[in-house]
């Protein structure tokens, strides 16, 4: 058994640090990567919360506890239509299929989805006792094609699933039971795919989160609240044999008291994990590893419990409520919580994509599961808006069409006592996925300048632009941003005379109405 201990990823983390910084001066990101939009595609919504997304063969799965969907736009109660805990929807274009099954029983929810490796199946987990008419025990698996329930995977489970993950061959099942086909297997079983209990087997005392199969490293990554495995200390986070549960990957003090593992993803080489805390010294952020030592590459200073992480064409993106990210390069101080952040896996920057929701119902924990479906990133989770729009359990962001500045700002004259001269202050807008915006300055409906500036929600400059080609009169200033694709419509406008420099500075006017 190897034992990552957060002393042997001294030397590591500090490298990292030295690519961090030199990063740290490279501006926005965004320009050396493909990135996913902050503006929401047009989404169907539930009634409740979506605790788990999954993607198969064109289709976006949908699980959590509601009793209606509804379409885009439509407010609570309006335009309903049936599907309990369960829906799927194209997943390019957002329609309500009419692959339907009604899960229910016990605690009447979906927690958990996962499709195998050839798509053929979907596995279905959660809290109920039955599907439809047919009696299960918290654990199902449905044929993709024809949308049926499958009568060769219904294992008995005591207890709620959370998560899955599947090899293929081998089912991996992990949530709050302790008995599963009559067979002790505390928190975690392996199934073979017809429901059978295998060998492999591990005592946990408490709840798993999420599993990682890496059979390119003979492993499987197992997260979640548990303290104790086999009687021994093991926090929250541990790699075992895939046959035997035997543990292969230590990981202690990586993850402190009153905090668990939430969620697990993986690129090529390394594995990401993201966290949730109670309490004081807790940690909520996320962590990078690499896959073939288990050694941490870097670990973020965020606060604001992770959810869901993934990886997308080199970047990690993740779903939470992060207030605080000020000790990471990028990021933001103490504040309201922002519940979608981006990062670079090379050296946990954070980079600029801030789409939003609210807490909404439940816990108010926002997004509580992610998916990519092709080039579509599908969110589910507790929140009911998103980017400020009512916009319940369910989004989507894509990679075509970019979110506009948030508004052109007022503008302010400063007195210039040099003839022919006009000096004008802003505050700096800000963009959901573009930091630098451009300013465009008008002159009595003209053109008459530009600024470039850099800015965040959090970090809003204040800028001055000098008109020095004025001619006697009275003028008309405004102000517009674009961030090179959308432009703000010009702001309200200030009116300048260049004949008297004595006069007190005026209040903007609205230009429409000149």
């Amino acid at each position: 058994m190897r034992v990552i201990t957060t002393a042997s990823t001294a030397a590591l983390l500090a490298a990292a640090s030295l690519v961090t910084a030199a990063n740290s001066a490279a501006g926005d990101q965004k320009t050396t990567r493909k990135m996913l939009t902050a503006h929401p595609l047009s989404t169907w919504q539930t009634d409740g919360i979506v605790w788990s997304v999954e993607y198969v063969r064109g289709v976006v799965y949908v699980g959590g506890t509601f009793d209606s969907v509804r379409p885009p736009g439509a407010k609570p109660g309006e335009k309903t239509v049936a599907r309990k805990n369960f829906a799927a929807f194209d997943a390019v274009t957002g329609k309500l299929l009419p692959c339907t099954h009604s899960f229910t029983g016990i605690g009447d929810t979906v927690r958990a989805l996962k499709a195998s490796p050839d798509g053929k199946r979907l596995y279905v987990g959660g809290s109920f006792n039955y599907v439809d008419k047919a009696h299960v025990h918290n654990a199902v698996a449905l044929n993709t094609g024809k949308c049926s329930l499958r009568k060769d995977f219904r294992p008995g489970v005591s207890a709620t699933v959370r998560t899955f993950e599947t090899t293929g061959k081998t089912v991996y099942v992990g949530g709050d039971f302790t008995v599963v086909n009559h067979k002790t297997r505390n928190r975690i079983a392996a199934l073979t795919t017809s429901g059978e209990v295998l060998p492999f087997k591990l005592d946990l005392d408490r709840g798993v989160r999420a599993i990682l199969a890496v059979p390119d490293h003979n492993e499987v990554i197992i997260g979640g609240d548990f303290r104790h495995i086999d009687g021994r200390l093991e926090r929250s986070l541990v790699a075992v044999d895939p046959k035997t549960g035997k543990t292969v990957i230590a990981f202690p003090n990586w993850i402190p008291p009153r905090s668990v593992v939430k969620t697990l993803a993986r690129d090529q080489d390394n594995f990401y994990l993201g966290a949730e805390g109670t309490g004081t010294g807790i940690f909520d952020g996320r962590i990078a590893a690499r896959l073939s030592d288990g050694k941490m590459l870097w670990r973020d200073g965020c606060e604001g419990a992770t959810q869901s992480v993934l990886v997308y064409k080199g970047v990690l993106y993740s779903g939470s409520h992060a207030h605080y990210c000020g000790t990471t390069p990028g990021g933001f101080p103490e504040g309201r919580r922002r519940h979608f952040l981006a990062q670079s896996p090379g050296d946990k920057r954070i980079l600029h994509w801030f789409p939003d929701t609210n807490d909404g119902l439940g816990e108010g924990d926002g997004p509580r599961s992610m998916v990519m479906a092709g080039d579509i990133l599908w969110a589910g989770g507790e929140f009911t808006e998103v980017n400020g729009k009512p916009q319940q359990s369910l989004t989507r962001f894509g990679t075509s069409r970019n979110a506009a500045p948030q508004a052109a700002p007022d503008l302010i004259r400063v007195d210039d006592s040099r003839s022919g001269h006009v000096t004008l202050t802003w505050r700096a807008a800000w963009d959901r996925d573009d930091a630098n915006l451009t300013y465009l300055i008008y002159r009595d409906g003209v053109l008459v300048g530009k600024k470039k500036q850099q800015s965040a929600e959090w970090d809003r400059p204040d800028m001055t632009y000098t008109d020095s080609a004025t001619t006697g009169g009275t003028h008309r200033y405004t102000i517009a941003v674009t961030d090179g694709k959308n432009t703000t419509p010009q702001s309200k406008a200030v009116k300048v005379s260049t004949d008297d420099r004595s006069q007190p500075l005026t209040a903007p006017v609205d230009v429409g109405a000149m």
